[in-house]
C-alpha cells in the first residue's frame, strides 16, 4: 500500500505541475539575500537492525549459494530471456536453487511420517533395537562416547536454530509494533510536502516585495548614488585644484600679515636704533670729559685714560637699518589684490561642483518614475505566475488520499496486529515444540552420563541410568511426530521468503528493479520510457524510474526530477532577459546635463594674477637678512662696562674714578634696557622674513601651475564629464536591474531544483519496501526459517544418534552371560586387555 502511494504521489503530484522548485539560499550584491524556511522531516532515512543484522547476512549468504543467479536486467533482461526460454522453463533456470531446497523439504515432509511409522513397527517386532537385549561388544565403550559426543554436538546446533527461531520471532513481532509509527511519519512527511510546497511557492514570489523595496530605495537615492557616484568620479580632478586656490587665498592674507608684520618691526627698530645712538653718544661725550681730568696727565693713570680714550670708537651703532628699502608699495598691491574676496570665489567653485547630485536627482524625476512603473508591472507578471501554476487542487486531492490511507492503515492496522498475535503464538509453539524436544535430549544425556555405572550390567543398569535412556526415545518418538510439521512450515516461509528476498528486495537495493521498470517498452509496448510517458505523454523523453528515485533521494526537486521543462519551461514565462532589457531601455533614457559648472571665474583668475605681480616674491630678503644679522652695537656693551669698571677700580679715589665708575653703568643700564629687547625685535623680524621669502618664493611659478590645473580641470569638466555620466549612469542602471536578473535567477533556480523536493516521497517508499517489507517482515521470516530448518534438519541424525545411545543407558531384559573368568576377560577387554572367553548365552526374564 505504501509502495503503491509512494509511486503515485510521485507521479499524480506533477502530473499537471508545471512549476516546482528549491528550498535555497543565495546572497545577492549589496546585501540582498534570498532563503526558503527549511522544511524538517521526520522518518529517517536509515533504518539499523541492530546486531540481529549479523544473522540476516548469514541469510542472506545462504539464499546467495541457494540462488546464485543475478537478477535479469538491462536488454538481456526479462523480454530477451522470454524469448530465449519457454515461461516454464525460465521460471525453472532462475528458481532452480529455491525449487531443489523446496522438493528436498517436500521429500522430507513426506518420508519422515512414513519412516517413522515403519520404525515403530519394527520396533515393535522387537527388530531396529526394539529387542531389549544388548549384546556385549569389544568397542562398545567407544561406541557409547561416540554417540554422546555426537548427539551433544547435534543438539547444540539444533539449540542454535532454535534460538535463531526464537530471535526472529521476537524480531519480527517488535517491528509490527513500529509499524503505525513508521506509517504516521511518513503519511505526515507527505503530508508536509504537500502543504509546505504552495507555500514555497509563494514565499518565493513574494520575495520579489523585497527586490523591489530595495530598488525603490536605491531610486529615491539617487542624488547620492548616481550624483554621488559622478561626484566622486570628478572629485580627484576637480577638488585638488579647489584646494589650491583657496590655500593660495589664505597665503594672500598671510602674506599681508607678514609683510605688515615687518614693516612695522622694521620702523620699531629704526627708532630703538637712532635711541640708542643717542644714549651711546651721551655716554662717550661724558667719558671724553671725565677724561680731561688733571690726573689723566699724572702717570700711571694717564696711561689708563689714554688707553679708555682709544676704545671709545666702539661705543657706536653696528646696524644701517635707515638703508633698507620701506615695504609699502608691496603692502599696497596685495591690498589691491585683496579687495577681490577670492575665498568667496572658491566656495563658489566647490557649490558648483558639489551640487551635481542635486542636479541629477532634479533631471532623473521622470525617469525614476519610469522605472518604478516598470517594476511595479513586473511585480504584476509574478503575482500573477503563481496563478498559472496549476498545482492547488491536486494537491487538495493529494491531501484528501493521504487522508483516506492514514484512515485506512488506521483500520486495519490492528486487524494485522491481531493476526500477528496469532503468528507470533505459532512461532512460538513451534520453538516451545523443538525446545522440548532438544530438552528430552539434553535430560536424556544428563541422565545417561551421570548415572551410567560401567561396572553394572545391561539388565542391572541404575533408574538414572535408564531415565536417560527413556528420555531420549520419547525425543525420538516426538521427534517423528512433529518434524514433518515443522518441515512444512519451513518450506512455505522458505518459498515465500527467498523469493521475496531475490525478486524484491535485493533488486530494490541495488536498484536493479528500477532498471527493469525501465527496460523501453516492458509496461508499454508503445512507449519507450514508460515514466515519461505517464507525467509527461512524451514517451520518447529519457525519464526513467531509478534516475527519479535516485534524484528523491538526493532531495532535488520534482521540476528537474521529472524534466517538466518538457511541458512548462519556467525560464519562458521569467524572461530574465526581457525584463533586464525593458529596464535597461528605461536607464538608457536618462540625459543628465552637467555642463554649467565654473570653479573659478575670471575675477578669480585675475586677482590670481594680480598676486603673482604683486613685487612679493622680488623683494631682496638677503639685505634685510644681512641686517637683522647684525649685533646692535660694535661691541659689547656688558665687556666694555667691565673693563671700564677694573680700570677705574686701580685708580686713585677722586672724581675721575667716579665718573668711570657711572659711566659704565650707564652702559650697563643702556645694554639691558635697549641693547637686549633690540636683539630679540631683530631675531623675530629676521624669522618673519625668512617664512615671507619661503612663501613668496616661486610664487609666478605655482600661481600658473594652479591656473594650468584649473584650466585643465575646467576643460574636463566641459569636455569628458559626459562620459563620466554615462559610465555612471550605466552602472547605476546595471545595479537597479542586477537586483532583478538575481531575484529572477533566484525564482528560476528555486522552482526548478529545490522547491517540492521529493525525498519524502523516496523515504516512503524505501519505508514501504525496504523498512516495513524487507527489514521489518522478510529479514525476521528468513531468519525464522532458517533457524527451525536448520533445527528441524538436525533432528535426523539426533534420531539416529539417540536411538543408538538409548541402549547403552536403558536397562535391559536379558543380556549374554559368562563364566566368571570369562566375564572377567570380557571386562578386562573394556579396558584394553587381550582375553578369551567362552560364550554362554542364557534367557533371563
Amino acid at each position: 500500500m505504501a509502495l503503491l502511494l509512494g509511486f503515485l504521489l510521485l507521479l499524480e503530484l506533477c502530473w499537471d505541475t508545471s512549476a516546482l522548485g528549491p528550498l535555497s539560499s543565495t546572497k545577492g550584491s549589496d546585501g540582498l539575500e534570498f532563503e526558503l524556511p527549511a522544511t524538517n522531516y521526520e522518518t529517517k532515512d536509515s533504518n539499523q537492525a541492530g546486531p540481529i543484522s549479523v544473522l540476516f547476512q548469514i541469510v542472506q549468504v545462504f539464499l546467495q549459494v541457494v540462488q546464485p543467479h543475478p537478477f535479469p536486467e538491462g536488454k538481456c533482461g526479462w523480454r530477451e530471456k522470454m524469448e530465449l526460454f519457454p515461461r516454464r522453463a525460465h521460471i525453472i533456470y532462475y528458481e532452480i536453487g529455491i525449487i531443489i531446497c523446496a522438493v528436498l523439504g517436500l521429500l522430507f515432509v513426506i518420508l519422515m511420517p512414513l519412516v517413522g511409522f515403519c520404525f515403530g513397527l519394527c520396533r515393535c517386532c522387537n527388530k531396529c533395537g526394539g529387542e531389549m537385549h544388548q549384546r556385549q561388544k569389544k568397542n562398545g565403550a567407544f561406541l557409547r562416547k561416540y554417540f554422546t559426543v555426537s548427539l551433544l554436538v547435534i543438539c547444540i546446533f539444533i539449540s542454535v536454530g532454535i534460538i535463531y527461531g526464537f530471535v526472529a520471532n521476537h524480531h519480527l513481532r517488535t517491528r509490527i509494533e513500529k509499524t503505525r509509527k513508521l506509517a504516521e511519519s511518513n503519511l505526515k512527511d507527505l503530508r508536509t510536502l504537500l502543504i509546505g510546497t504552495p507555500a514555497q511557492i509563494n514565499y518565493v514570489l513574494s520575495q520579489y516585495a523585497s527586490t523591489k523595496e530595495k530598488a525603490f530605495s536605491d531610486l529615491d537615492n539617487i542624488k547620492s548614488l548616481l550624483g554621488g557616484g559622478i561626484h566622486d568620479e570628478l572629485r580627484p580632478k576637480v577638488i585638488p585644484v579647489l584646494d589650491d586656490i583657496k590655500a593660495m587665498a589664505e597665503a594672500i592674507k598671510e602674506t599681508r600679515e607678514a609683510l605688515l608684520n615687518v614693516n612695522n618691526t622694521l620702523k620699531e627698530l629704526k627708532m630703538s636704533t637712532a635711541q640708542l645712538n643717542t644714549s651711546l653718544s651721551d655716554v662717550k661725550r661724558n667719558l671724553e670729559q671725565s677724561l680731561n681730568d688733571p690726573m689723566c696727565s699724572v702717570p700711571p693713570v694717564a696711561t689708563t685714560c689714554n688707553n679708555i680714550r682709544m676704545s671709545l670708537g666702539q661705543l657706536d651703532d653696528n646696524t644701517n637699518l635707515g638703508q633698507l628699502p620701506s615695504l609699502d608699495k608691496q603692502i599696497d598691491n596685495i591690498n589691491n589684490v585683496l579687495q577681490t574676496d577670492l575665498s568667496s570665489l572658491v566656495q563658489k567653485g566647490y557649490k558648483s561642483f558639489n551640487d551635481i547630485p542635486e542636479m541629477v536627482q532634479n533631471q532623473t524625476t521622470d525617469i525614476v518614475s519610469d522605472v518604478k512603473r516598470t517594476l511595479n508591472s513586473l511585480g504584476s507578471d509574478i503575482e500573477n505566475m503563481s496563478e498559472q501554476i496549476p498545482i492547488q487542487d491536486k494537491l487538495s486531492d493529494f491531501i484528501g488520499y493521504i487522508n483516506d490511507t492514514e484512515t485506512y492503515i488506521h483500520r486495519n492496522l490492528p486487524t494485522l496486529e491481531e493476526y500477528d498475535s496469532y503468528r507470533w503464538l505459532g512461532g512460538l509453539i513451534v520453538c516451545c515444540l523443538l525446545t522440548l524436544i532438544v530438552v528430552f535430549y539434553y535430560l536424556g544425556l544428563m541422565c545417561g552420563t551421570f548415572g551410567y555405572d560401567r561396572h553394572a550390567t545391561p539388565t542391572r543398569r541404575g533408574c538414572v541410568s535408564n531415565t536417560g535412556g527413556i528420555f531420549l526415545m520419547v525425543g525420538v518418538g516426538i521427534s517423528f511426530l512433529f518434524c514433518w510439521i515443522l518441515m512444512t512450515i519451513v518450506v512455505l516461509t522458505f518459498v515465500i521468503g527467498g523469493n521475496m528476498e531475490k525478486l524484491v528486495c535485493e533488486p530494490y537495493q541495488n536498484r536493479k528493479l528500477f532498471q527493469i521498470l525501465d527496460t523501453p517498452y516492458l509496461l508499454n509496448e508503445n512507449w519507450k520510457y514508460y515514466l515519461s510517458g505517464m507525467v509527461l505523454n512524451k514517451p520518447d523523453i529519457n525519464l526513467t524510474f531509478e534516475q527519479v528515485y535516485s534524484d528523491c533521494k538526493e532531495n532535488k526537486g520534482i521540476y528537474s526530477t521529472l524534466k517538466l521543462e518538457n511541458t512548462y519551461n519556467i525560464s519562458e514565462h521569467l524572461n530574465i532577459q526581457e525584463h533586464a532589457r525593458n529596464l535597461s531601455n528605461d536607464f538608457k533614457n536618462m540625459n543628465v546635463n552637467i555642463d554649467n559648472i565654473v570653479l573659478l571665474d575670471a575675477a578669480g583668475r585675475k586677482n590670481l594674477m594680480d598676486f603673482s605681480s604683486s613685487g612679493v616674491d622680488t623683494i631682496d630678503y638677503n639685505v634685510y637678512l644681512a641686517e637683522m644679522g647684525k649685533t646692535p652695537t660694535k661691541v659689547n656693551l656688558l665687556s666694555f662696562a667691565d673693563d671700564l669698571d677694573t680700570k677705574a677700580n686701580n685708580l686713585p679715589q677722586g672724581s675721575l674714578k667716579q665718573s668711570l665708575k657711572n659711566n659704565a653703568q650707564n652702559l650697563k643700564t643702556i645694554h639691558h634696557g635697549q641693547v637686549m629687547p633690540l636683539e630679540q625685535s631683530m631675531s623675530t623680524i629676521n624669522q618673519s622674513i625668512k617664512e615671507l621669502q619661503h612663501k613668496s618664493s616661486g610664487l609666478r611659478v605655482k600661481v600658473a601651475n594652479i591656473l594650468s590645473s584649473l584650466d585643465s580641470a575646467q576643460d574636463f569638466l566641459q569636455t569628458r564629464i559626459s562620459s563620466v555620466i554615462v559610465k555612471e549612469s550605466s552602472k547605476y542602471g546595471n545595479m537597479i536591474i542586477g537586483y532583478f536578473e538575481h531575484y529572477l535567477q533566484w525564482v528560476k533556480i528555486s522552482i526548478t531544483e529545490q522547491i517540492a523536493a521529493c525525498k519524502p516521497v523516496a523515504t516512503a517508499l524505501d519505508s514501504a519496501v525496504d523498512v516495513f517489507l524487507c527489514s521489518y517482515i522478510i529479514d525476521p521470516m528468513n531468519l525464522f526459517w532458517f533457524g527451525i530448518g536448520k533445527a528441524t534438519i538436525f533432528l535426523l541424525p539426533a534420531i539416529i544418534f539417540a536411538v543408538k545411545l538409548a541402549k547403552y543407558y536403558r536397562r535391559m531384559d536379558s543380556e549374554d552371560v559368562y563364566d566368571d573368568w570369562h566375564i572377567y576377560f570380557c571386562y578386562s577387554m573394556e579396558n584394553g586387555n587381550i582375553g578369551f572367553h567362552r560364550h554362554h548365552s542364557t534367557q533371563t526374564v
